[in-house]
């Protein structure tokens, strides 16, 4: 993380996509259509941090489903669905609080994040995002979407601010 650690400790604002970050990005499907995701569980322990230095977390996603609704919940994380034009929302939440696009960091993985990648002063990617939005990231996890790459986004945040 080299080079990184002035632009942690100047994130006020962490957005998160969700399919595809906080999941690894495959849905399962019953005989009934009924959809189900799988979550890393430490994932909510890093948004706690984030939190405890300030941070305010939020995902935006362009899906509207509701079993983002009751993970973001479950998670105690704002959460817009349904955003085409997620770049929008992310500028709006940030002038709300009174904040720079250069506070805000965005993890996002696939070419509908390309936007909030383009704009904000940290621009993140899983280890597994598709190759169009790699080149635009200053940080590629090292864990892909659904297995704790929220978690060590959070942990190199909380460690660069609590200082």
């Amino acid at each position: 993380m080299t080079g990184l650690e002035p632009l942690l400790e100047r994130v006020r604002l962490a957005v998160f996509d969700f399919d595809g970050v906080f999941t690894d990005n495959r849905v399962w499907v019953d005989e009934n259509g009924t959809e189900q995701l799988a979550f890393s569980r430490s994932d909510g322990l890093g948004l706690r941090r984030l939190e405890d230095v300030g941070v305010t977390p939020l995902v935006v996603s362009t899906e509207r489903n509701p079993i983002v609704s009751a993970r973001a919940q479950k998670l105690r994380v704002d959460c817009r669905q349904g955003v085409d034009a997620k770049l929008d929302v992310v500028t709006e939440i940030a002038d709300g609080l009174g904040l720079k696009l250069d506070d805000v960091a965005y993890v996002g993985n696939d070419i509908n994040d390309v936007d909030c990648l383009r704009m904000v002063g940290l621009p993140v990617v899983p280890a597994d995002a598709w190759p169009e939005v790699v080149p635009l990231a200053k940080w590629v996890l090292s864990r892909p979407g659904g297995t704790g790459c929220v978690r060590e986004f959070c942990d190199a945040v909380w460690e660069a601010r609590r200082q």
